[in-house]
């Protein structure tokens, strides 16, 4: 999986949804601004937590937006890996394979 292109061709997915739905997509980020504004915890450790749901859920393009914004917050690649160690010890065998997924997500992002 190449993250950047995968990066880029999810955002314009969301385009595209804009332009039909674009109340809802409008609400949502409404939504995302004001879950993220609130000022009780940081950013990063808030994406630390959208992170931990996507690898849970199993979202790839999730954890590729939240290991971006989790690189533009300031995380280092070691707070990645203990996030990533508790996600694995609340998932099991399928929180290995998406952390994998993570981690790897996190490479291309530093090496791009």
């Amino acid at each position: 999986m190449n993250y950047p292109d995968f990066i880029n061709a999810t955002r314009d997915q969301s385009r595209t949804l804009f332009k039909i739905i674009p109340d809802t997509m409008k609400g949502f980020g409404a939504l995302s601004k004001a879950a993220k504004d609130s000022p009780a915890i940081g950013v990063k450790e808030k994406e630390f937590v959208a992170l931990g749901i996507a690898v849970a859920v199993r979202c790839e393009p999730c954890i590729a937006f939240h290991v971006e914004a989790l690189m533009k917050a300031g995380a280092t690649r070691e707070e990645l890996g203990d996030v990533l160690a508790m996600c694995i010890q609340m998932g099991g065998g399928p929180a290995v394979m998406y952390a994998g997924k993570a981690l790897d997500c996190w490479d291309q992002l530093s090496a791009a």
